[in-house]
């Protein structure tokens, strides 16, 4: 795997247990490395995106992975202050 380039992953529209699920599956096969996850598809900030943002961190932490997170909408940035995680996003 070329480790120049960051790993890409797309978090879909929702954020359901099974899309988390294959993404952090995505992360435990690749080697330690730069992660951009791009996230501008969500369609609502709501805990359910605030739970798999904090989940796929945590993995990825804990996996050797420089996770950051990309295209956050607005609401979903406030929804992150609002529950402490203002960095996560």
């Amino acid at each position: 795997m070329d480790t120049s380039q960051p790993l890409v992953l797309t978090l879909g529209a929702r954020a359901t247990p099974d899309e988390v699920a294959r993404l952090c599956a995505v992360l435990r096969e690749a080697p330690p490395t730069d992660v951009v996850c791009e996230i501008g598809a969500l369609a609502h900030a709501d805990l359910a995106a605030v739970d798999a943002l904090a989940r796929l961190r945590l993995v990825a932490g804990r996996l050797g992975h420089r996770l950051t997170f990309r295209g956050a909408r607005a609401e979903l940035r406030l929804l992150l202050e609002l529950v402490g995680l203002a960095g996560l996003a």
